[in-house]
């Protein structure tokens, strides 16, 4: 039952179901760390950031240390300085300091007051589902991919833009456009910037793989990439740190941050961390699925923020019932019906795919 065929629809369905199982743990934990009332931690929305990033940090980084996925079967070796190093570095690198802002963008997308998890989820996860249509266009374009792109995508992109066109014209639950913020505009415009870059270099590193190299290099790529992401995160909340307690910087957002490190929380930082662990075994399944053999960023990135979409309902259901939580409203599951419809372009286009792969 477990044993699945590299490139097969079997892989891809394991993937999904881990990749919800997590994220829905993840909703979850983001809303009860910040949900304030009685019997809940009522925590900051960025200590709790600290937290929940340094669990999921500590988690993937030391996953792929013990198991060495760090080696690369390399397709050409430069010379840098007095080091002989493997050419993929030069973008594996830059794609791992992208996905240290997208680590804590995401979870701050989820601490903005009036803002579901639901919400958060369509936005940033529709966004991505685009850019990943306009990375294949370019690739193409460029002759890096020779894959075509099947109408059964595009219309499944189609519908993931209604779903996000719907969430730009709706209040949310204070009656203002979460768009009027600042900080929310700020935050959703660097995720988006860093996933774009990300999602190219990805699929350049998938496309242009020959076919003789046998590793499993999509595992070097993730370790490379986390690796370069958790020091890259650590120099930020050093650099951080230094600012505060130095030189005196404040601010709204930096103080709870320097809280966070300095004086944690003692009733609930080490529960916030183990939550925290499961956003990291969430970027696992993340990162091979976009990185899924024999499909193109459209499909592979429909697949792995709808899959999410999902699991953000199940979140806000999940919490409702057993937190006291908001129950899904209807427009939530208008935007549902959207992104099922785009599922069932999806699982066409598949089947198409699957023959190909054959």
């Amino acid at each position: 039952m477990w044993k699945t065929v590299e490139g097969s629809t079997e892989r891809l369905i394991q993937l999904c179901l881990g990749y919800f199982v997590f994220y829905v743990i993840t909703g979850v934990s983001v809303k009860y760390f910040l949900s304030t009332g009685n019997g809940f931690p009522a925590m900051n929305g960025m200590e709790y950031l600290v937290y929940s990033t340094g669990g999921g940090a500590l988690i993937a980084t030391g996953v792929v240390l013990v198991l060495k996925w760090y080696h690369i079967e390399s397709i050409r070796r430069i010379k840098f300085g007095p080091l002989n190093i493997p050419s993929e570095l030069l973008y594996i690198i830059p794609s791992g300091i992208f996905t240290a802002v997208v680590i804590p963008t995401t979870t701050l997308m989820y601490s903005f007051k009036g803002i579901s998890v639901m919400l958060a989820m369509v936005l940033m996860r529709g966004s991505v589902i685009v850019i990943g249509r306009v990375v294949d266009a370019i690739q193409i374009k460029q002759g890096i991919m020779t894959k075509k792109v099947y109408w059964e995508e595009n219309m499944a992109v189609v519908f993931a833009l209604l779903a996000v066109g719907t969430n730009f014209c709706t209040d949310n639950a204070e009656g203002q456009n979460p768009f009027t913020s600042l900080p929310v505009v700020i935050t959703f415009s660097s995720y988006i910037l860093a996933y774009s870059f990300r999602i190219y270099i990805m699929n350049y590193y998938k496309n242009t793989r020959p076919a003789e190299v046998k590793k499993d290099n999509n595992k070097s790529f993730f370790a490379l990439e986390q690796i370069t992401s958790t020091i890259t995160l650590l120099l930020l909340t050093g650099t951080i740190l230094l600012l505060a307690t130095k030189y005196g910087l404040t601010g709204e957002r930096l103080d709870p941050i320097v809280k966070a490190v300095i004086s944690p929380d003692k009733n609930y930082w080490f529960t916030a961390v183990l939550s925290g662990m499961a956003f990291g075994v969430v970027s696992f399944f993340s990162v091979f699925i976009f990185m899924f053999k024999g499909r193109t960023a459209t499909f592979a990135g429909l697949v792995n923020r709808l899959t999410s979409l999902i699991a953000g309902t199940a979140s806000t259901i999940l919490f409702a019932m057993f937190f006291g939580g908001k129950y899904p409203k209807v427009m939530d599951w208008v935007l549902l019906g959207f992104i099922l419809i785009a599922v069932g372009f999806m699982s066409k286009a598949e089947k198409r795919r699957k023959k190909e792969f054959k």
